[in-house]
């Protein structure tokens, strides 16, 4: 497993999603229509600069209660699992649930608990709440949807591969996310992104000044995309 250190996740984190997404297509390792999530999980809060960590799985269920009692058991084994995963951490949690979303599972203080365990983010299909507070720690948050209550959430397991809109996500795959959304970078490339990157980037920035200088007209740029391949 290729564990992200300082340099990189500082590379990584200084890319939007997009620019992530292209760079991942030059190198062939999966197909253009797999890796990233849907519009079924949407970012937060906008404002948050990018994420990037290893991803802490789990599946919950937040809707009825249970046989016995008023509580689910509080499964803070959970906490001991999540340190057992390299840091930086995004906690990536299916809501299983048939009713997905009627509770949330992350608000004001668990999103202060996942920080202090290193977490930089949660991203679920499910729901969270407490907005103001989780944002105001800087902690960000990808979800299906927003709560009023908790509900009946409990985790039915963690450590074990999860899909949330459609993205596919095994514990301690990179994971990053921006105000694009959520997607996953393949292991053996992530090292290759940010050089990758910066040359599209450079190639990029030379069309669009071509498009935008008065010298602009069709033929020359063909002949620009043709030069820049």
């Amino acid at each position: 497993m290729q564990v992200l250190d300082r340099q990189l996740v500082a590379a990584l984190t200084r890319l939007d999603g997009c620019t992530i997404a292209n760079a991942i297509e030059t190198f062939d390792v999966r197909l253009r229509n797999e890796g990233f999530g849907d519009a079924r999980v949407r970012c937060v809060f906008d404002e948050h600069p990018p994420v990037v960590g290893h991803a802490v799985t789990a599946r919950i269920r937040t809707s009825a209660p249970p046989p016995v009692g008023h509580t689910y058991y509080d499964r803070t084994d959970w906490w001991n699992y999540i340190v057992t995963v390299p840091a930086p951490r995004i906690v990536v949690v299916e809501d299983v649930d048939s009713q997905i979303g009627r509770g949330a599972f992350a608000g004001q203080v668990h999103a202060n608990i996942l920080r202090a365990l290193g977490c930089v983010a949660l991203a679920t299909n499910g729901a969270v709440r407490d907005v103001p507070g989780v944002g105001a720690i800087g902690f960000q948050l990808f979800a299906g949807s927003i709560a009023l209550s908790h509900a009946y959430v409990h985790i039915v397991d963690f450590g074990q591969p999860v899909e949330i809109a459609g993205l596919p996500v095994a514990p301690g795959d990179i994971v990053y996310g921006d105000r694009h959304g959520l997607q996953t970078i393949p292991p053996e490339i992530a090292g290759a992104i940010p050089a990758v990157a910066a040359d599209m980037i450079a190639r990029e920035r030379e069309v669009i000044g071509f498009c935008q200088s008065p010298e602009f007209s069709i033929e020359r740029l063909r002949s620009l995309i043709r030069q820049l391949g």
